[in-house]
């Protein structure tokens, strides 16, 4: 039940990360505080 999810940064809106996560027990989108590479600092990074 675990699914691929892709991170995209809020700033810049690139797509540097990507994760699993368990759609039943977690129906909300996820979001992440990580490091963005091409803005250099951490943002929050949404699924996609």
């Amino acid at each position: 039940m675990r699914d691929i999810i892709i991170l995209a940064c809020e700033e810049c809106k690139n797509r540097n990360y990507t994760t699993t996560r368990n759609k039943r027990k977690h129906p909300t989108r996820l979001e992440l505080k990580k490091y963005c590479p091409t803005c250099r600092k951490h943002t929050v990074h949404k699924q996609r």
